[in-house]
């Protein structure tokens, strides 16, 4: 594997006037062509991260995330890379395995790796955050949750319940549970269920609220309750997962979706879609929001103006898991 010396050595200058040029210092023209053509013509590719670690400004920006076994995480992040890629940025991520004095740790950490910026996929935010935040002095850019002197990209997640709320009242349901997460989580804690709330609130209905973790396996654990204690004609749930706990749960007392039960996601992730019967959901443009993630964290690095706050898509998915009543 080359080094930075073998370049020198090919190019007959001090290795000081090579990592000169890979950070973008002063040297002149006619050293720079010399550098640029051997490194084409040997392949050489310096390593990104040992340079930030020298240079004043790097090429690198650190994301990070609450866990990795996540669809909306995964998707996220290729849109992310795939747009820093572009603009010959790289990404570092960081897992927090949902562990918030971690996620604060790693701020601190990226900045001392001097991190060109942060983008961090939030589950909420603390005042540890906001003191991280003032103290590292590297752009952050919060993905999924937001926070009035933090710039943020969101999905519509009250809208977008509210939307789908509509839509299971024009169903013709009227005897709904609704299964939620913790409300340390704002936008899908909170911001879901209030504008689900709000969409029921417009009609009289029976609505019954309750709450899961975010796995498959937490939903299949209360919904056989939820069936046997409240029998409601549709379960709208606050995730994708959720909803896939309930379907199962629901074949496993031996009920018919949706002829029995119907069921609603959230998130619109890829398998919503293979399953039979397929789950109505709202779906989130997550690649998508990664690229404007993308997008934005460098124009705060460049200090160009850009919005405090960016709303991402969403769309209704109908498929074969609501049934009319």
């Amino acid at each position: 594997m080359l080094t930075i010396a073998d370049i020198a050595k090919k190019a007959g200058v001090a290795k000081s006037t090579v990592s000169r040029y890979l950070n973008n210092g002063s040297i002149s023209e006619d050293t720079k062509k010399k550098i640029e053509q051997i490194m084409n013509d040997t392949g050489y590719s310096p390593n990104a991260f040992a340079q930030s670690l020298k240079a004043k400004k790097t090429n690198i920006i650190g994301t990070i995330v609450p866990r990795l076994d996540s669809y909306a995480t995964s998707r996220t992040l290729i849109g992310i890379d795939e747009q820093l890629r572009e603009q010959n940025f790289q990404m570092l991520v960081s897992n927090t395995s949902q562990n918030l004095e971690r996620e604060i740790d790693n701020i601190y950490t990226l900045a001392k790796q001097k991190v060109a910026g942060i983008i961090l996929l939030a589950t909420q935010i603390t005042d540890e955050h906001l003191e991280a935040f003032t103290q590292v002095e590297v752009p952050v850019l919060l993905v999924g949750q937001q926070h009035e002197k933090v710039y943020s990209l969101i999905h519509n997640d009250f809208e977008a319940a509210y939307h789908l709320g509509k839509y299971v009242l024009s169903k013709g349901h009227r005897k709904i549970a609704y299964l939620g997460v913790s409300q340390q989580d704002i936008a899908v804690g909170i911001n879901r269920k209030e504008g689900f709330q709000k969409a029921v609130s417009e009609i009289s209905c029976d609505v019954q609220y309750y709450e899961a973790g975010f796995n498959i396996s937490s939903s299949l654990e209360i919904v056989p309750t939820i069936i046997d204690e409240f029998n409601p004609s549709i379960i709208v749930c606050a995730t994708d997962n959720l909803a896939i706990g309930a379907m199962k749960a629901a074949y496993s007392k031996g009920m018919d979706v949706p002829k029995d039960i119907s069921v609603t996601g959230f998130g619109g992730y890829e398998v919503t879609e293979m399953m039979h019967p397929g789950v109505t959901t709202v779906k989130f443009f997550y690649k998508e929001a990664g690229v404007i993630a993308a997008k934005k964290v460098l124009r705060l690095i460049r200090g160009d103006d850009t919005e405090r706050l960016t709303l991402s898509n969403f769309e209704l998915i109908e498929r074969e898991s609501v049934d009319k009543k």
